[in-house]
């Protein structure tokens, strides 16, 4: 008998009103960030929720430590592209000393900068306070009341117990879709046929000789090299559950960051991480992985003898999970095409970074021609809008993409842009406004006032 077939009956009970607000957040990553410092800089009284007790998501608690997606070839030239909220980031950890100059890779075809994570944290608390941001630590959603086809209530679990917060809108930047899936929006998870991109999780490392470090695997993929020529030469003295290892210095160059791991099922599938199960097996997993990998680095690659692992993510980083279903549906072809849509809120510039069993495939948008040559896409506004729930948005890696389009415009670089262009909207939103009949040109200039990039031009 499955564990799951018992049932049991919770009582009803009252519940205590924690707050009324115009604009509730539910997740503290990039697109959360962004949600709730635009919804509060348009005026509205935003409570931003987060489970854990700081902000960042995957940026801080999944170990990722550098921002990707926001530089793409424009014109011939690598640019940043994505403007807005992340510039305010970007100053303010300049600032702090807390961000390392763009670093290129994969042959100069990708640009991310990277930071640091204590930085970023600070940052991120203190934006919100500029704000005038509520934030909600150490809380979790739980549920909701619908009225109709709005949320009324969110229920969320706290250190106070269970609590009720109303608000005139919501915005899922959860990552794993938990708000969306309580208000019955349709969804998919993974690719539809038991997996999707594999979580990994990641590690740092400090005392790292980096001259020898970087003279023995180069500045990106040469550690892969070193991984199957030991495999050849000492074949079952390392195990790796992935080809495609990334290992990059951080601000320190004695401090590195490491992305190794590969986190699956028993039956080798991706893990699920709305299953709570799989979720407590993975973090065994991956830290035993990590442990396997830390022998390899310190007995055969140059540069690492003298390192210690400094931190081990707080949580296995996820990549996909739940993808709710939208009124629009970004996919692979609108990243390999370099799409552009009418109603766009931003650029993304990821390529495809499909994390699939036992290695990474990378895919990246074909070159068009013409003066107004660009390598990178726009993100429409559609793929916010779930259906079913009027005064909901979705923003992050769970809003309404295809497992391809996922696997690129997950990263912070989107998050960013749809964070900021769901809390815009979401501050001008009246106590009755429906986001499927959201006024976007009126939103895109809102969005180019806060200084936001949009590519109006390039759509005929």
């Amino acid at each position: 008998m499955s564990p799951l077939s018992k049932q049991w009956f919770e009582p009803a009970r009252q519940l205590p009103v924690y707050g009324e607000f115009d604009v509730v957040v539910v997740g503290g990553g990039p697109a959360g960030i962004a949600a709730s410092w635009s919804a509060a800089r348009h005026g509205a009284k935003v409570l931003l929720i987060e489970r854990y007790g700081f902000l960042g998501g995957m940026g801080t608690a999944g170990g990722v430590t550098n921002f990707a997606g926001l530089f793409g070839v424009r014109h011939g030239e690598m640019q940043q592209v994505v403007h807005g909220v992340v510039d305010e980031i970007f100053n303010r950890l300049i600032a702090i000393e807390g961000l390392n100059d763009p670093q290129d890779g994969m042959q100069g075809r990708i640009r991310v900068r990277s930071y640091d994570m204590s930085a970023y944290k600070c940052v991120a608390d203190q934006m919100m306070v500029d704000a005038g941001v509520e934030v909600l630590f150490h809380a979790w959603a739980a549920q909701v009341s619908m009225e109709g086809g709005r949320i009324k209530a969110l229920f969320v679990e706290t250190k106070s117990g269970r609590q009720a917060v109303l608000a005139k809108s919501f915005i899922d930047c959860s990552g794993d879709a938990d708000l969306a899936a309580f208000a019955g929006v349709p969804f998919a998870i993974g690719d539809g046929q038991g997996s999707g991109l594999y979580p990994s999780t990641m590690f740092r490392l400090a005392h790292v000789n980096p001259d020898a470090a970087l003279a023995a695997i180069g500045e990106f993929q040469a550690i892969n090299a070193l991984m199957k020529k030991v495999q050849v030469e000492k074949p079952g003295t390392y195990q790796f559950p992935r080809e495609g290892a990334i290992l990059r210095p951080q601000k320190n160059p004695s401090e590195w960051r490491a992305n190794v791991t590969q986190i699956a099922q028993s039956n080798g599938q991706a893990m699920d991480a709305t299953d709570a199960r799989q979720l407590s097996q993975g973090e065994l997993e991956g830290r035993q992985q990590i442990g396997e990998f830390f022998r390899f680095l310190k007995n055969e690659v140059p540069g690492f003898s003298q390192a210690s692992i400094t931190e081990i993510a707080p949580q296995i980083g996820i990549r996909e999970s739940r993808r709710i279903q939208g009124v629009y549906a970004l996919t692979g072809d609108d990243i390999l095409n370099c799409a552009s849509f009418k109603d766009s809120i931003g650029c993304s510039a990821w390529p495809m970074e499909m994390h699939a069993q036992g290695k990474i495939e990378w895919q990246f948008p074909k070159k068009p021609s013409g003066p107004k040559a660009r390598l990178y896409n726009d993100l429409p506004w559609r793929m916010l809008v779930p259906h079913k729930v009027s005064n909901l948005l979705v923003a992050g890696r769970c809003a309404s993409m295809t497992h391809e389009g996922q696997s690129a415009a997950r990263v912070s670089g989107a998050c960013f842009v749809m964070g900021q262009a769901a809390g815009t909207a979401a501050a001008c939103a009246s106590d009755t406004h429906d986001f499927k009949n959201q006024d976007v040109n009126a939103l895109q200039q809102l969005l180019i006032q806060d200084a936001c990039y949009l590519e109006l031009e390039q759509i005929s």
